[in-house]
């Protein structure tokens, strides 16, 4: 099973800290972000992932992980130079490396601590489908997708930031594909925000009735406001104290 890290695009909801570098560069209390979904990689036994980053800093993350021994991991890179394109238009630089295998995809940004080990061995055992994580949270805030699934962990529906949410379990940003997935993100059409939806791309797993959701204890997404970046310095400092993390 192969991983992909997805380290682009702009950050603009994080300025002026990423006019300079990128978003998944930047501390979480005493690591960079970037860190944080490679250890997630490391835990999973994942030995093969593909980074992808944005031709500005690409330097940047070569410099900082070089060939990812220290991660017990070999890197390799991928120039995204469509940052607006969306998640799974990400995902599609990493065809040819991934090849017909399984993949775990992580957002860059995700700050976790569960081990996916053994739904990465379960995972790798299965003929065909996809799984997204999801973790227990507020989910009126209107900041995430909901994930509604049922007793055995299908997926009955998944919507984007509701008013009206049909369950407290908000989605992150962990997924697993099968070795189909790069043929369903080519059938995608882009949404009016000119972008290739995941939802979109999970949403073919769904309809086959394929796609379960893994909960998870606590996630972050630190990229996404500049009060999200804090709470996870936050978070993380309190857990590596008490040594959780």
């Amino acid at each position: 099973m192969k991983g992909v890290i997805l380290a682009g695009g702009l950050a603009t909801r994080l300025r002026p800290l990423t006019w300079v570098t990128n978003k998944h560069l930047l501390p979480i209390y005493n690591k960079p972000m970037i860190y944080y979904s490679l250890e997630a990689m490391q835990r999973a036994g994942i030995k093969e992932v593909l980074l992808t980053c944005s031709p500005d800093h690409s330097g940047h993350f070569a410099s900082l992980l070089k060939t990812g021994k220290d991660f017990g991991m070999r890197l390799y890179y991928a120039i995204q130079e469509n940052p607006t394109g969306g998640i799974a238009d990400a995902m599609l630089l990493a065809e040819e490396f991934v090849q017909k295998e399984k993949l775990l995809v992580i957002l860059g940004d995700n700050i976790f601590n569960y081990s996916l080990r053994h739904i990465v061995r379960e995972f790798e055992q299965k003929r065909r489908g996809a799984v997204i994580f999801g973790v227990e949270m507020d989910t009126k805030s209107k900041q995430y997708g909901v994930v509604e699934v049922n007793e055995s962990g299908r997926v009955q529906s998944i919507e984007e930031k509701p008013d009206t949410p049909k369950s407290s379990i908000a989605q992150t940003g962990i997924y697993m594909y099968d070795d189909r997935v790069f043929d369903f993100i080519k059938m995608l059409k882009p949404s009016n925000r000119g972008q290739l939806e995941v939802t979109d791309l999970n949403n073919f797993y769904l309809k086959e009735g394929t796609l379960e959701c893994k909960i998870i204890d606590w996630w972050i997404d630190a990229g996404t406001s500049h009060d999200e970046l804090l709470r996870a310095n936050v978070m993380v400092a309190e857990r590596a104290k008490k040594r959780e993390l």
